[in-house]
């Protein structure tokens, strides 16, 4: 398999996701604005994302694909297709009373997650109705992320990367088509994720089918939970749930603390993420899925120098953009929310707040991004337990910077804290693949490290310098004005960028790999 056209191809789809997503959110922020309706739907939709991340994407995947690649390697087909059957047994009928429970304790989880929305009574009110609209959502995601698992370790990955794109679209088509006719229009950007969710697992069923994969789902869950790979799945989940647990902590923590801020808060933070999820979903996420697959192949075949080769790899990569990317994100902030967000109900002071957010999701971009490709290191081989350890001192961490910035800088300090955070996290999981002997890495990167940093400081230049020549708020009436000179200032940035590294020696093709 060559490496880099699967990560072109699942960038490119990601892309895609990305692109949608930006355009549900200048739907949303052109018609709600940030106001004490759009955090309670953030805080909604926070609810069944954070399950969706500790059952499906996080714990989950993590326990199953490694386990799951072992047997496709080594057990044969039949055996495979049963571990499959019984797992998705005992995770659909978990999920469904874990979703009943939170329909019927949707009240108590809106004051855990954002207690300081009982000051606007019906805003609480609302993000409860929303919560139980949406808390479903979960059973879909979990199954997305189970096939996702299967598809991904038969080495497709294209349908589990588009799969996201069916969200965005049920987003936009609810707030143009659905959002006017309803009394409390934001109620239709709940809908929206529960008819998305519905959508993506749909999309998965054909994919799951064609390699033979498609789960069968039997009520008798005592004969799944008897399973030894069943068992094996859960043993590693425990650990994995904690340590996904610790990061969702310290997100509930940044959400409770948010809702006691200022009014739009909230939503600053979640316009902010959204724009920051682009760098992390085009690299840090499709890197990590192509990356955990490879890798749990290699370690059950016990190729060591692959295993290695393939993190030198992905660290490299994540170098090469992220660091970009990044410095991007904090010297365009301005620019890129103004074109971006700017309209209708979006004002100025959403603008410079939504500005202050992104530029400290900025600074620690490299972490969040490095942290994906770090991480599988550890889960490719069966261990959880060093992640979770890491994980613990990070949340105390992160939870001490926010009491340092968020005094300072407000809303803004969550942000930083969260990518500093981050950062601590890659530190010491880096450290600890290095110990273990897991991690070699390869010769050149003093050079190489030095080649990316020149040409960042020039792109960061260029780009900081071109855009101050502009005011991005009087611009409002000019929509096609402001895209255009976006537009034009990041050509200038990446050509920049690129031609930098090419005057100083660097060559692409060593970066060409591919995997077995």
């Amino acid at each position: 398999m060559n490496l880099h056209k699967t990560l072109a191809t699942v960038s490119g789809l990601t892309m895609l996701s990305r692109i949608t997503g930006l355009i549900r959110e200048f739907l949303i922020a052109r018609a709600f604005g940030a106001s004490g309706y759009t955090d309670a739907f953030f805080i909604a939709f926070r609810i069944p994302n954070l399950l969706r991340r500790l059952f499906a994407e996080g714990a989950f995947a993590q326990a199953f694909v490694p386990i799951l690649a072992e047997f496709k390697n080594q057990r044969g087909e039949q055996a495979t297709k049963e571990l499959v059957d019984h797992v998705a047994t005992v995770l659909f009928w978990v999920l469904i009373l874990t979703t009943l429970a939170g329909i019927a304790a949707a009240p108590v989880v809106v004051f855990m997650m954002a207690s300081g929305l009982q000051a606007d009574p019906l805003a609480f009110d609302a993000s409860v109705q929303m919560t139980r609209i949406m808390f479903p959502y979960i059973i879909f995601m979990s199954f997305v992320a189970l096939a996702g698992g299967i598809l991904n370790t038969w080495r497709e990955f294209r349908i589990p990367a588009f799969t996201p794109v069916l969200l965005n679209l049920s987003f936009i088509g609810s707030a143009l088509l659905l959002a006017p006719h309803l009394s409390q229009p934001v109620y239709a950007l709940a809908i929206a994720v529960l008819v998305g969710g519905m959508l993506q697992v749909a999309i998965q069923l054909r994919a799951l089918r064609r390699i033979g994969m498609l789960p069968r789902i039997s009520f008798r869950v005592r004969a799944a939970l008897a399973d030894p790979g069943v068992r094996r799945v859960l043993r590693q989940m425990l650990p994995a749930t904690f340590a996904v647990s610790v990061a969702q902590i310290s997100l509930i923590i940044n959400s409770n603390i948010a809702s006691h801020l200022q009014q739009g808060s909230v939503s600053w933070l979640s316009y902010a993420d959204r724009l920051m999820e682009l760098p992390t979903g085009l690299l840090g996420v499709a890197l990590g899925t192509i990356l955990l697959p490879s890798l749990s192949k290699a370690h059950s075949l016990g190729d060591t120098t692959e295993y290695s080769g393939l993190l030198d790899w992905g660290l490299r990569l994540t170098f090469l953009l992220a660091l970009p990317a990044g410095a991007a994100l904090a010297v365009l902030a301005e620019p890129i929310t103004t074109t971006l967000f700017h309209y209708g109900k979006f004002d100025a002071l959403s603008v410079e707040m939504t500005s202050r957010a992104l530029i400290a999701y900025g600074v620690g971009l490299i972490g969040l991004i490095l942290v994906k490709i770090l991480a599988p290191g550890f889960y490719a081989r069966q261990d959880i337990r060093t992640p979770v350890k890491i994980a613990v001192g990070v949340l105390i961490a992160t939870q001490l910077m926010n009491l340092m910035f968020v005094p300072f800088i407000a809303h803004a300090g969550l942000a930083l804290s969260i990518g500093l955070g981050a950062c601590l996290n890659a530190g010491f999981l880096y450290a600890g693949l290095r110990r273990k002997g897991i991690y070699r890495p390869q010769p050149g990167w003093t050079m190489f490290l030095m080649q990316v940093a020149g040409a960042v400081c020039l792109m960061a230049g260029v780009a900081g310098a071109t855009a101050s020549y502009f005011n991005w708020i009087d611009l409002q009436g000019q929509p096609l004005t402001r895209v255009a000179l976006l537009a034009g200032i990041v050509v200038a940035a990446v050509a920049s960028y690129f031609g930098a590294l090419l005057l100083m020696g660097f060559r692409f093709r060593d970066f060409k790999r591919s995997s077995g």
